[in-house]
Order: C-alpha cells, then sequence, then structure tokens
C-alpha cells in the first residue's frame, strides 16, 4: 500500500504510472480485458468526479466497480434503481428507538453513505428518485428533513444504464447527465477476451484475492496532483475552443455543450497524462478525452439523427473542424 506520509514527496511520475500499472494489473486477476474502460474509470475517480457507464447486460460493470473500490480500500454500496425505489431508500431515513424507556427518532443512513456508490440501471428509477443522487453527486451531502448529513470522502456515484429495453424507463434529464463527468461506453469483449473469460468462470471459481494498493489518503492526494499537471495555453485553448464548437455546429448540434463541458476535458486530460506517467497534458489527451466527456452533454440535430450518426461520430466531426 503507498504510504500517504511518502506521496507529499513523490516526483518521479514514473513511480506513479508504476501504480497505475500494478492497479490494472490486479484488476486483471478478476476482470479480462477492458483496459481502455478501466483508465477511464481512474479517470473520473482522479479528478473526484462521478461517470455513466452504458453497456448491454453481463458485460461486469457491477465486478468491474467492486474490484476497483477493494484495490482502493473504499466502501462500495450498489443500488438497484427500480420504478418504486423511493428517495429515502438511498438517504436513509429516521426510525423510532427506544433509549431508556424514551422513544427517540435516530436517522438511519441508507447505501448513498459509502465512497463509490454503484446506481444500477439509473434509468429504471422515477424522476423524483434520479434527483435524490443529484445533491450527493454535486455537493457531496444529503438532506433529509431539516438536516444535512455530508458523506464520506473521497465520495463517487457510478451509474449504469442499459441502451436496450427502454420499456418502462425514465431518461435522465440533461441537468443529471451533465453531472457526471464522463459517459463511458462499454463494448462486447474481443473473441480471445471471452474465451478467457470462458476458460475461468467454467472452471472452480476461487477468490482471486486482489491487494490494497492505494489508502483513502493517498487517493485524496493524487487527486490533489492531479489538479497540479501542467497545461500549455495553447492545448488549453484547443479544448475551449472544441467546447464552444459544439455550439456553433447547427446542421448536426442541437444543443452544445456547457462550460462544465471545458473544466471536464481538461481535468479529464490532466488525469490521462498523469496516469500515463507523463508530466504534462497533450493534444492527443484533449481529443481522446472528448468523447467521453461530450458523448452524453450534446443533443443531436433531426439531420444528424436521420442519417444515423450517433454522439461520437458528432464529436469525431467537430474534432476535424477545430
Amino acid at each position: 500500500m503507498v504510504d500517504p506520509r511518502t506521496m507529499e514527496s513523490v516526483r518521479n511520475i514514473e513511480r506513479l504510472k508504476e501504480t497505475f500499472l500494478n492497479i490494472q494489473r490486479e484488476m486483471g486477476k478478476v476482470v479480462i480485458g477492458q483496459e481502455e474502460i478501466i483508465q477511464q474509470l481512474l479517470v473520473a475517480i482522479l479528478t473526484d468526479s462521478n461517470a455513466l457507464l452504458e453497456s448491454y447486460p453481463g458485460l461486469g460493470k457491477t465486478t468491474m466497480i467492486r474490484t476497483l473500490a477493494q484495490i482502493m480500500e473504499l466502501q462500495f454500496s450498489r443500488i438497484q434503481s427500480t420504478p418504486d425505489l423511493m428517495p429515502s431508500d438511498i438517504t436513509g431515513t429516521y426510525v423510532i428507538e427506544e433509549d431508556r424507556g424514551k422513544k427517540v427518532f435516530k436517522f438511519q443512513k441508507g447505501p448513498i453513505f459509502a465512497n463509490i456508490v454503484l446506481a444500477d440501471e439509473i434509468n429504471r428509477a422515477t424522476p423524483k428518485t434520479q434527483s435524490a443522487l443529484l445533491e450527493a453527486m454535486q455537493e457531496k451531502q444529503v438532506t433529509v428533513g431539516n438536516q444535512t448529513f455530508a458523506l464520506d470522502r473521497p465520495f463517487f456515484v457510478l451509474a449504469t444504464q442499459n441502451p436496450i429495453d427502454q420499456e418502462g424507463t425514465y431518461p435522465l434529464p440533461e441537468a443529471q447527465t451533465d453531472r457526471f463527468l464522463l459517459k463511458i461506453l462499454i463494448s462486447y469483449p474481443k473473441f480471445e477476451d471471452e474465451l478467457e473469460i470462458v476458460n475461468r468462470y467454467t472452471r472452480n471459481i476461487q477468490d482471486p484475492g486482489v491487494r490494497v494498493l492505494l489508502s483513502k489518503e493517498s487517493l485524496k492526494l493524487l487527486q490533489q496532483l492531479t489538479r497540479q499537471v501542467p497545461i500549455a495555453d495553447d492545448i488549453k485553448k484547443r479544448a475551449v475552443e472544441v467546447v464552444t464548437k459544439t455550439r456553433k455546429m447547427k446542421d448536426l448540434i442541437e444543443y452544445g455543450a456547457s462550460p462544465r463541458a471545458s473544466i471536464g476535458i481538461i481535468l479529464a486530460a490532466k488525469a490521462k497524462a498523469l496516469i500515463d506517467g507523463r508530466k504534462f497534458v497533450s493534444a492527443k489527451d484533449i481529443e481522446d478525452m472528448a468523447y467521453p466527456v461530450l458523448r452524453h452533454r450534446l443533443v443531436l440535430s433531426f439531420k444528424a439523427e436521420r442519417e444515423g450518426k450517433t454522439s461520437d461520430d458528432v464529436v469525431r466531426e467537430v474534432l476535424k473542424s477545430t
């Protein structure tokens, strides 16, 4: 485990790169392939942000996030979203207990009180319940009645949604999707990876015993270090130009991204540079992070949808035109 006291004196970027490589190796004991997805999850965690994961069922999202929590010694909780899920089922509620012969109200914490919260199939919860996550995601606190409770840091909401079987779902409003720094698309594994998955999970299942590689305090220091990664002015302008361009391409984009996207691309690029073991942000970092940062923030025009373009197709055209 990385000692928090030694993290302050870390100046050698290669040591940090080795730490992230070790995390990916530990993840590999449980999750086969998906290296790019794991890297994007690390980007969200290093930037102290939330992420939205979209994939078909059965691709190991819960296993991936739970394993990451174990490696970072973070408390993990899972919320299964359903239409009858109430906000109090997430935040917690007051219960009556007997204390020395008297009945008193005591607050019983809900599953939101963890470090990594997996909101599974978030689009199956009602808008009222979805809004209960907004304060936690943005303010890192929850309000129940007239009392506010701070959440333990670090705190992340990693939500999942299923792109198929939309019957009985409630699409996330723009205000809520904007709270997610990244929208991560998880695709089917490669043939070789799927063969390894079949071989591994059709034998005697044994606990792989992942190691703890980061403490909470170490992670907080890494989050501070992420924001200190230098970025040249011209690369910073490039990121802002990409975002402002989304508001001008009216033939493809009806509504573009907000300044929150500009902040998000730069922060995500800093985190990616740190993970890759570089002391600076490159132009490629900006381009790589533009896709997960922008794909859920754009409302495509009728023309773009009629032509069958996806958000990633439009982002690609935005990058080419700037």
